[in-house]
């Protein structure tokens, strides 16, 4: 007997497939708490930053406002973040980014 043939196949998905949330720029109002994504135009690759609601996203050192935030994982419970609350104002530029980019 022949071994039955799988019927899965493999699907590649393209960037343009994945679901995204809105896209939030620097200036505007945080509307929620949360851990963002963060992409700049040119001189680094993305990461992540977590910000709080009420504030403004913050604008970058080096890029200035060609960044832009994208909410990954919201604070659901503010309350339990028991840290000081400290204002992110601007993306610094880290020396590790300044090696990468030379």
């Amino acid at each position: 007997m022949r071994p039955k043939k799988s019927s899965l196949f493999l699907v590649k998905s393209s960037p343009s497939d994945m679901v995204k949330g809105p896209v939030f720029r620097t200036d505007e109002m945080v509307s929620q708490s949360g851990v963002y994504t963060v992409r700049h135009q040119q001189h680094r690759l993305p990461h992540e930053v977590t910000l709080l609601r009420d504030e403004r996203f913050p604008r970058c050192e080096k890029c200035d406002t060609a960044v832009t935030f994208e909410l990954i994982r919201a604070v659901t419970d503010e309350a339990a973040i028991s840290s000081p609350r400290i204002c992110l104002y601007e993306l610094p530029v880290l020396e590790d980014d300044e090696a990468a980019a030379g």
